[in-house]
């Protein structure tokens, strides 16, 4: 017997936030704009693309949603209007809610007049993503929301955020009430340890190098520059021999290409790298490991470990294996019965149903699906 009061449902309304500062470099990012590399579109999309599909997961969202992607030092936002869940997922980094210190990797709820404040790291990790209930919603640009900042395209005006900014949230997903406090299990998280060597599979010209060069590359250690971006880093390290010349006709980049030019000192191609490419490409990063570097800052030290295909691909699954885990974790703590206090001020518009479950009597709020 449902013990519903009032006949009208209070329309949800999107999130709405105002940036009052814009961080160091806020962008909105989703998985990319895949498909378009044959005219001469970069795909851009999150450099950690583990950390924005698991944060996504997290507050009920599909896992390629657009987010804002934190560099450094993150935002402050007011939220201006309706309410909803966000976490904080990528990096640790010093989160704030009005005010008082809350954990990364964990939905909060927010509501209109909340403040929300990302400040710099405060473990390993340089980029946070920012994920709100029903994804930032900015237009499609060949299908993706994602910013590619050198043509100043996609995104928000197809730049960094600024204050003064307004973004707006897509329809909210069925039931995001009920993610409230549901974190990510220790055991998915992205383990971003300095120390940890970068996965690289050999090729496609590994040929074109002498095999002290390639002792070198596997052996030493490179340092991040301060030519560091999303479209690359240029690493700093020991000169890696070529066989020959440092040119070859232009062919495809994929995304973790490790180049080498002339000078001999690599350079990874990441989010927002160009399409074609006429240097020589000694490895490319396997892509489970492409959070791992890009969560590296200039100054710090890179080293690299050649795996086969088949063990890159196993790294690929496994990181696939880990947000089904999560998505199955959300399933579960989003069905859990859970015991819904009805204040008769706050009864005005919902519906509940009383259960009984192993002899417990529970009031559970019900939302219909639209």
């Amino acid at each position: 017997m449902p013990i519903s009061r009032g006949s009208s449902r209070k329309k949800v309304v999107a999130v709405k936030l105002r940036v009052e500062k814009g961080g160091l470099l806020t962008t909105v990012q989703d998985l990319g704009r895949w498909g378009y590399q044959a005219i001469g579109m970069p795909v851009a999309g999150a450099m950690d693309g583990f950390a924005l599909q698991a944060g996504n997961l997290l507050v009920g969202n599909d896992p390629g949603a657009a987010a804002l992607e934190l560099t450094v030092m993150g935002p402050v936002f007011a939220v201006t209007e309706g309410e909803g869940v966000f976490c904080l997922s990528g990096a640790e980094m010093d989160l704030k809610i009005n005010g008082e210190r809350v954990p990364c990797w964990m939905a909060h709820r927010v509501k209109a007049g909340d403040k929300v404040l990302v400040g710099g790291p405060v473990g390993t990790g340089c980029r946070g993503y920012f994920c709100v209930s029903g994804g930032i919603d900015v237009p499609l640009l060949m299908e993706s929301r994602s910013t590619y900042l050198r043509a100043k395209i996609g995104g928000f005006e197809g730049r960094a955020l600024k204050a003064g900014d307004v973004l707006e949230t897509g329809p909210l997903p069925p039931l995001w009430r009920r993610l409230e406090g549901f974190a990510c299990p220790g055991e998915l998280r992205p383990d971003y340890d300095k120390s940890r060597n970068v996965r690289v599979v050999m090729g496609p010209q590994d040929d074109c190098f002498k095999a002290e060069g390639i002792e070198t590359f596997l052996n030493s250690e490179y340092t991040i520059t301060n030519e560091a971006d999303r479209m690359g880093f240029r690493l700093e390290g020991p000169v890696i021999e070529h066989e020959g010349g440092a040119d070859i006709i232009s062919d495809g980049i994929p995304l973790g290409a490790v180049q080498v030019p002339g000078h001999g000192k690599p350079v990874v191609m990441l989010a927002d790298r160009q399409t074609t490419g006429g240097y020589t490409k000694i490895a490319v990063v396997a892509s489970c490991d492409i959070g791992l570097l890009a969560q590296r800052m200039p100054g710090e030290v890179v080293r690299f470990k050649a795996v086969s295909f088949e063990d890159a691909l196993d790294g690929a699954r496994e990181e696939r294996a880990r947000l089904r885990a999560l998505a199955v974790a959300r399933a579960e703590y989003r069905s859990t019965p859970r015991s819904v206090a009805v204040p008769e001020a706050k009864l005005e518009g919902k519906r509940f149903f009383r259960i009984i479950v192993d002899g417990v009597s529970r009031d559970v709020e019900v939302e219909e699906l639209e």
